[in-house]
Parts: C-alpha cells; sequence; structure tokens
C-alpha cells in the first residue's frame, strides 16, 4: 500500500521533472554556469515550469481516466486507479499552475510568456492534437523545445538555432520510440485513438530518419557551430551522442522500455554514466580548455 506522499509524487509525476533539466542548457552554453544570479534565476525557472508541468499532467491524467484504466501500466496512476479523487486533482492542478504563472510573471515576463504558451499548448494537446496523427509527436517536440528556450529567455541571452533543431530532433526520436512502445502493447487501439493511424514499420522509418538527422546536426554543430569555433573540442562529444542513440534504441527494440523515457534516462546505468560524462566533458571544454 503506498503512502499518501508517494501517491501525491505519482500523480505530480515527479520523475518527468527531469525534462525540464533542459532548461539550464541555455545557462551552459552561453558560459554563465557560474553566474550565481543567472544560475539561480534558471534553478527558480526549473522548479516553477515543473509546477506548471505537474499542473498539466494532472489535467492530462483526469482527461484521460478512462483510456488510462485499460492501459497495463497507465491502470495504476492515481486518479485512473481511484487513489485520488478527481476534485482533488483539479484542485491541485489550478493551485499550481496559479503559482507557476504568478512567479514566472515576476522572474523575467519573456519567461512567463513562454509557460503560458506551454500551457495552452499542452491543454490543446491533451484536448485535441493528442488524436492528430503526425501532430502528436510534433506536438511532444515542441515541448521540449520549448523547454530549452525557456532557459534562454528567463536569463535573457540569445537562443541558439542549434539548441532548437538539436532538442527537436532528440524529441521526436523519444516520442516516436514511445509511439512505438504503445503500438505493441496488447488492446493499444483502445488507450489512444491515433495509434490506429501508425503500425510499427512506419513508426521504425520515422525513427530511423530522425536518428539519422539527429547524428548529422549535432555533429555539424559540434564542428560548425560559433560554440565549436570558440570551444575546438566539442568535437569530442559527439562519441557520446552517438552512444546515447545506440543505447536508446536498444533499450526500446530489445528491452522493451520505450514507454517510460523517464526510466530510461533515471534508471538505466550506461545511460545515466553516459549522461554524465557528456556533462561534464561539456563543462571542461566550455568553461576549462581554452
Amino acid at each position: 500500500m503506498k503512502s499518501q506522499l508517494s501517491v501525491i509524487f505519482d500523480l505530480l509525476r515527479v520523475k518527468q521533472w527531469a525534462k525540464n533539466m533542459l532548461i539550464f542548457a541555455a545557462l551552459v552554453f552561453t558560459n554563465n554556469l557560474f553566474n550565481f544570479p543567472f544560475f539561480l534565476k534558471v534553478l527558480i525557472g526549473f522548479f516553477l515550469l515543473s509546477f506548471a508541468s505537474s499542473s498539466l499532467y494532472i489535467f492530462n491524467d483526469i482527461n484521460d481516466c478512462k483510456e488510462d484504466r485499460l492501459h497495463p501500466e497507465k491502470k495504476f496512476r492515481p486518479i485512473a486507479s481511484g487513489a485520488v479523487k478527481t476534485d482533488f486533482a483539479y484542485t491541485l492542478s489550478a493551485i499550481l499552475m496559479t503559482i507557476s504563472l504568478a512567479c514566472s510573471y515576476f522572474l523575467s515576463v519573456p519567461f512567463f510568456i513562454i509557460v503560458l504558451i506551454y500551457a495552452v499548448m499542452t491543454v490543446f494537446y491533451t484536448l485535441k492534437l493528442k488524436n492528430m496523427v503526425i501532430l502528436d509527436v510534433f506536438e511532444i517536440a515542441a515541448g521540449f523545445v520549448i523547454r530549452a528556450a525557456a532557459g534562454a529567455l528567463v536569463i535573457s541571452v540569445t537562443i541558439s538555432p542549434w539548441l532548437l533543431i538539436c532538442t527537436t530532433l532528440v524529441a521526436l526520436f523519444v516520442a516516436l520510440s514511445k509511439r512505438r512502445h504503445e503500438l505493441s502493447l496488447p488492446d493499444s487501439n483502445k488507450h489512444r485513438k491515433v495509434l490506429q493511424e501508425y503500425s510499427i514499420p512506419l513508426l521504425d522509418q520515422m525513427i530511423s530518419v530522425v536518428t539519422a538527422s539527429t547524428v548529422v546536426a549535432y555533429s555539424l554543430y559540434a564542428f560548425t557551430s560559433p560554440t565549436a569555433e570558440k570551444h575546438n573540442y566539442m568535437m569530442l562529444t559527439v562519441p557520446f551522442v552517438l552512444y546515447g542513440i545506440f543505447r536508446y534504441l536498444y533499450l526500446v527494440h530489445k528491452k522493451n522500455l520505450g514507454g517510460s523515457p523517464e526510466n530510461v534516462f533515471l534508471k538505466d546505468i550506461p545511460m545515466i554514466v553516459n549522461i554524465v560524462l557528456y556533462i561534464i566533458s561539456t563543462i571542461v571544454i566550455v568553461y576549462f580548455v581554452r
């Protein structure tokens, strides 16, 4: 029997706050990691964005509770399982979104605007876009791009087009892999209608296109971008990106783990080691190698 605190954590999907770590990307790549006022603003922005995302996860779970009860994994979510009442969930969702938007406004007006856009876009996804083939995965990717852009806006630095394109491609890769996993589950069309429009061969082709594009885009960034011109050794981070993609494909195809990206990034030891090594090497190259 789960404790009440554990149920609330599951309701908020705290594990998925890891996605919001993208907000720190602009801080790192603009040489501001050790700028304490900037770091503090991004850290506060991380929690405000996490409150907003938790609010939207709750809204999504309320809207999808009937379909989630037919899913072999999602049926255990707090609302679908009946562990949390709908009225309480609505109230908590509203409180979290109010806190996020109000505090975001005082932190940075551009940051407030992008959080508001993220909220509107996610609600639209929950109500409509999630049932529109191809657009559904593009909306998921857009959510990751917004996270990355939010980190630049909160400290008023230029948003790198390389950051946006690489984030888009990686997010599409993860989203398509998740759709592939969902399609492999029994009675998949009952818990997500849009899956009727996909097939595993189609998704495999899409994943192949996005995988190749990700490798090319990141390699071009590491060799030719303004960041690469200032920090010549960024090319040394390419193997970490390659390994991360190959490891994720392995986990999707051989371990059937594509349905929970957060578990891959938080529980798979080789993936965690690879991410840590990528972060360390990037910080060393950007801040300590001249």
